[in-house]
């Protein structure tokens, strides 16, 4: 039997999806899974978006653009105005949902073997988006005990070595839930400028961010303009994960002449990806004020309800739906395997996200996992009980 390639045999197993064996056959047997693994937001699509892609008049479906439809991405170049970020329709490539923009940015801004510096805890994906482009993801340790606040410059700085060429955020970052600041965003330009290096930011949560604080993009760094590379997705900002509808944005004509390359070899993004998502932007601003504030609600119910159990520490994210837990037990892989195997109370149970794949090295997330409070507050309540009466149980508990 022949061989599959290095590469593909170097491809890592979801974090977030490489137990769905497992809490199917526990759906099998009858139990009820609260899935806190997955950020699949349980909120309403805009409706309009939905009625758009209904009613398209067509009589063949055709290719788009490979750049995506020049009146999506005008409309689009209007949605990032709103935002203040000053951008047109020629600087923007519609993807195959942000994991395309990402795979874009990758090779065309890096040689084989080159870095990307990444803050860790990070999103399990991108080492996938990695191995595919022949690149290395480097990354700066950042703590549990401080939030996940950006970790020091000097800390980049020693990790910069001549194969760097560039720096990676995601604001507000998956799996963390931190929403880097203007300031800390800053630190980062001038490592970008300093060192000529690239600065990537996945800011597809950007509307998300709680506290009274405020998003900030790269693309609003000034100095910086042709270094940085925005990536983004309808996914998460209209609760339609399933459209794949991304884009990625940047004021560098090479690195947008060379994307524009590869565009062009994969065809085009999605038909009626592009009418939903073109429709979407019409949402009104008092469906993310309300989305905003449901997510909110469950935050704070969530958080406390983790921090009230015996041995749990859950810092209080201030953006996206996510957040890492500190656990009293010995392997995440095992008891987040465990819990779908092993453990019912009511014959319900709850599926985390362990969090060894969202680190370098393995080892420094056997105590933690990533949740996501996508679900509602009584499916939360139940979660959070199911994890309480497991850790009581749990073979491997550690304290």
């Amino acid at each position: 039997m022949p061989k599959i390639s290095q590469k593909g045999t170097m491809l890592p197993a979801s974090a977030i999806r490489k137990l769905v064996p497992y809490a199917d056959a526990a759906k099998q047997r009858g139990i009820k899974i609260h899935h806190l693994n997955i950020g699949q937001p349980d909120i309403l699509t805009p409706k309009g978006a939905i009625d758009a892609m209904k009613n398209a008049d067509m009589s063949v479906v055709e290719y788009t653009n490979s750049a995506g439809n020049l009146s999506y991405r005008k409309k689009l170049a209007g949605y990032y105005h709103k935002h203040n970020i000053n951008v047109t329709e020629d600087d923007i490539i519609i993807t195959n949902g942000g994991s395309e923009a990402l795979q874009f940015a990758f090779s065309v801004c890096l040689n084989q073997g080159e870095e990307i510096l990444i803050p860790e805890p990070y999103y399990t994906n991108y080492n996938s988006f990695a191995i595919q482009s022949n690149v290395e993801i480097k990354t700066i340790h950042s703590s549990i005990e401080d939030g996940f606040a950006l970790p020091k410059i000097e800390e980049f700085e020693k990790a910069i070595t001549p194969k760097t060429r560039a720096i990676m955020v995601c604001n507000p970052n998956n799996p963390t839930g931190y929403l880097y600041s203007k300031e800390e965003l800053e630190v980062l330009a001038t490592l970008a400028k300093k060192y000529d290096l690239y600065l990537f930011a996945d800011e597809v949560y950007r509307e998300f961010c709680y506290d009274g604080k405020k998003h900030f993009s790269v693309m609003q760094l000034e100095g910086i303009e042709q270094n940085v590379v925005l990536i983004d997705s309808v996914s998460k900002r209209y609760s339609a994960c399933g459209a794949r509808v991304g884009a990625m944005v940047s004021k560098n004509k090479d690195v947008m002449g060379a994307a524009m390359r590869m565009a062009q070899a994969r065809l085009c993004p999605p038909y009626f990806g592009q009418i939903f998502a073109e429709a979407a932007v019409d949402t009104p601003d008092s469906y993310f004020t309300e989305v905003a504030a449901e997510y909110n609600k469950r935050r704070e119910f969530l958080v406390d309800a983790i921090n009230k159990i015996d041995g749990c520490f859950c810092p209080k994210p201030t953006g996206a739906f996510y957040t890492m837990i500190q656990l009293p037990i010995d392997d995440s892989d095992k008891f987040c395997q465990w819990l779908l195997e092993e453990f019912e109370y009511n014959k319900e149970t709850v599926m985390l996200a362990p969090a060894t794949g969202f680190y370098s090295k393995p080892e420094k997330g056997l105590k933690q996992a990533r949740i996501t409070y996508c679900l509602k507050i009584e499916d939360l309540q139940s979660a959070a009980k199911c994890l309480e009466e497991a850790l009581k149980v749990y073979p491997g508990r550690t304290n």
